[in-house]
């Protein structure tokens, strides 16, 4: 039996934090985060100013939900486009063209990485989960992928999967500062190197892919 929907008033608050964070999506992608104003983010999700202050206090506690957001829909989109490892370079691939045309979004991701890693932010405890999580799913994705019989020496695939995300998020990173660079490619790459030529995964494996970086 799946979970029962919210109804009344829990309903309509979802709703209207929904309208908020696309809102806010919006107003960040078009203006940029110090551009934007609560003001015209509350305008565009069709409420007050006040409104919006009782879902969302401040404009850094709005963007963590949109980008929280933004990670949740590539995860949901991943687990049911991926089927299993082999697809996980044209999947990856995707997400970063969709990433590339929203060039604002992804400096904000990158910006917020960073200073959530300082213990006193409040998105920390957020970034600190997220990435043990998406490190946990890629070891996951590692180990089906690599022959077991690896010889000694070989990438394992704990170091593998911090590769895999340092590689995903400074690729990114380095586009933002040069955008003639060819991302995909150099991901492809990598991949290419992470992920060696190996029996193909049995119908049964279903790890999804790891949530990207950015």
């Amino acid at each position: 039996m799946s979970p029962a929907k919210p109804r009344g008033p829990y309903a309509k608050t979802a709703a209207r934090r929904a309208d908020i964070v696309r809102a806010a999506r919006d107003s960040f992608a078009e203006r940029g985060f110090a551009q934007s104003s609560l003001r015209d983010i509350a305008e565009r999700a069709g409420i007050t100013h006040t409104g919006l202050l009782h879902h969302f206090r401040t404009k850094d506690e709005l963007l963590a939900a949109v980008l929280a957001q933004r990670d949740s829909e590539e995860w949901e989109r991943g687990s049911a486009e991926v089927p299993d490892v082999s697809s996980v370079g044209e999947y990856f691939g995707e997400l970063l063209r969709e990433h590339q045309r929203a060039p604002e979004l992804m400096r904000l991701w990158a910006e917020l990485t960073v200073a959530a890693s300082r213990p006193d932010h409040p998105a920390h405890a957020y970034f600190v989960d997220r990435y043990e999580r998406a490190r946990a799913r890629t070891v996951r994705m590692m180990s089906e992928r690599m022959p077991s019989d690896r010889p000694e020496g070989d990438t394992d695939p704990d170091t593998a999967a911090m590769i895999f995300h340092a590689v995903l998020h400074g690729l990114q990173v380095q586009w933002l500062l040069n955008p003639q660079l060819d991302i995909g490619r150099a991901f492809e790459r990598c991949l290419h190197f992470l992920l060696p030529v190996s029996p193909a995964p049995t119908a049964h494996s279903s790890s999804p892919p790891p949530t990207p970086d950015a």
